[in-house]
């Protein structure tokens, strides 16, 4: 799928999302919801402009790799769909640390941080990403990619497969609590990523996974539930994060 296909597809998803919302919320927010969404909005545009600045860069370096048999895959002849799956999975779990070290490493905090300042979360919190943490994760894919031996072309399947996921999980919708159950089991799913936003610190460092749940549960980092009726979210200290300057000024404070 190419880039602009996949960006096409990416927005008619989140427009849906969006809609779907409005219908069964897992949350009622107060009316004024693309004002509040806007500021998102236009960090997606900085999201999308440094994946494709690296876009290059990770083709060549995917190709320099291959080409002299580096990484843990390169000398094992597996079928094409297997490469796949097992590729998804290598970058997910680095994804995972990657995720896990935003919180855990102060540089990387100050930057993440802008994300967890939503207040109230919504499928556009997806694109809610400073570009100082787009260019951390894309570092962290260049690792699994070194580290597996990875060709160029399992990593648009990869970033689609997490782009979808990231605007679901993020969506405020009500999901059945069975289905959710179930589903969790294989994927990271709206209500289990929703406590990963909660306030409570403890709640907060949790819940990981990019589309994977599985690592959280191999790793002792997975909260199973939490009373989402009484769910906040964001960051204190950091509630006054709403515009697109503060936003972007937000790993530059003092406090």
């Amino acid at each position: 799928m190419t880039d602009p296909i996949r960006l096409a597809v990416l927005v008619s998803v989140c427009g849906v999302l969006w809609s779907i919302e409005a219908i069964v919320p897992l949350i009622r927010y107060e009316p004024g919801r693309f004002r509040r969404a806007f500021p998102n909005l236009v960090l997606a545009a900085g999201v999308v402009l440094t994946n494709l600045a690296f876009a290059s860069v990770t083709a060549a370096f995917s190709e320099f790799l291959v080409r002299r048999h580096f990484g843990l895959f390169s000398s094992l002849r597996l079928h094409p769909w297997i490469l796949l799956l097992l590729g998804i999975a290598g970058l997910d779990l680095f994804a995972y640390f990657a995720h896990l070290l935003l919180h855990k490493i102060p540089l990387g905090w100050i930057f993440h941080r802008v994300h967890h300042s939503e207040l109230e979360v919504d499928v556009t919190t997806a694109f809610r990403q400073h570009p100082g943490e787009t260019l951390w994760r894309v570092l962290w894919q260049l690792f699994a990619i070194a580290v597996f031996g990875l060709p160029f072309w399992i990593v648009p399947f990869y970033l689609s497969i997490s782009s979808f996921n990231a605007l679901l999980e993020h969506a405020n919708v009500r999901v059945n609590e069975r289905l959710d159950g179930w589903l969790r089991l294989l994927i990271v799913t709206p209500n289990m990523h929703k406590i990963h936003h909660s306030r409570i610190v403890a709640e907060t460092d949790s819940n990981y996974s990019n589309i994977f749940s599985m690592w959280d549960r191999l790793c002792g980092t997975h909260t199973a539930r939490t009373n989402y009726g009484h769910l906040r979210y964001g960051l204190d200290g950091f509630d006054d994060q709403r515009g697109v300057v503060k936003l972007m000024m937000g790993p530059f404070r003092t406090s």
